[in-house]
């Protein structure tokens, strides 16, 4: 079974930073594409960064010159480093991953999408 496990969510000052984790596991054997997304009460859920497995990054205007997605891919893990958050990155975020997933016989199989279960930021002072 394939899962996104995310870790590091939780309360932090307004002008504070916060460092969230999401780790793939299970019969991987690529991570073509792994991203952040948020979602704010009463909001849609929206991309806040996302990153190639070859290092390409892409980010929310929101997210640009704050926040910074990184990943490592022989753990199959992306991280976002938020910096200088704000009352309204309040959110829950969740990981995203794009995962190439082996066959019970043990052969490449098909790319699927997973979501992680999410982890709230609370920015209140």
């Amino acid at each position: 079974q394939v899962q996104l496990v995310e870790s590091g969510g939780g309360l932090v000052q307004p002008g504070g930073s916060l460092r969230l984790s999401c780790a793939a596991s299970g019969n991987i054997f690529s991570t073509s594409v792994m991203a952040w997304y948020r979602q704010a009460p009463g909001k849609q859920r929206e991309l806040v960064a996302s990153i190639t497995s070859g290092g390409t990054t892409n980010y929310a205007d929101s997210a640009k010159g704050r926040f910074t997605i990184s990943n490592n891919n022989a753990k199959n893990t992306v991280y976002l480093q938020m910096n200088s958050v704000q009352p309204e990155d309040t959110a829950v975020y969740y990981c995203f991953a794009n995962l190439g997933v082996y066959t019970p016989s043990g052969l490449r199989g098909n790319f699927r999408t997973v979501w992680g279960q999410g982890t709230l930021v609370t920015v209140s002072s």
